[in-house]
């Protein structure tokens, strides 16, 4: 057997594989508490079009000075996030707070 044609046979498939694999990448979409409805529907329809190219989502509320004390209302945001992608995204990591920023992944729906 021709080694040469081997290696070039496994270096043909090993391309092949390459380009079939799917990389999924990460998109974050960045919010305040006090984020108006039309801004919001803005960031939101961002995300689904994310969520539609088969990226993830990490929702990040930032909170400034003394939203810091009412962690209630990022939390509300994230829900009312979650009601408008649910057709297509699903959530991956539940809310967490770290310091300053709440964050949330959504991934996309499985087909």
């Amino acid at each position: 057997m021709d080694y040469g044609k081997y290696k070039y046979q496994q270096a043909k498939r090993a391309s092949e594989a390459r380009k079939k694999q799917v990389k999924v990448e990460i998109k974050e979409v960045k919010m305040r508490p006090k984020t108006d409805e039309h801004d919001f529907q803005f960031k939101i329809k961002h995300a689904r079009r994310f969520l539609e190219e088969g990226n993830k989502v990490k929702l990040t509320i930032m909170f400034r000075g003394r939203e810091n004390a009412h962690p209630e209302q990022g939390m509300m945001q994230l829900e009312k996030a979650v009601e408008a992608l649910k057709d297509v995204g699903q959530v991956e990591s539940q809310p967490s707070k770290m310091g300053r920023f709440m964050t949330m992944m959504i991934g996309p729906n499985k087909k």
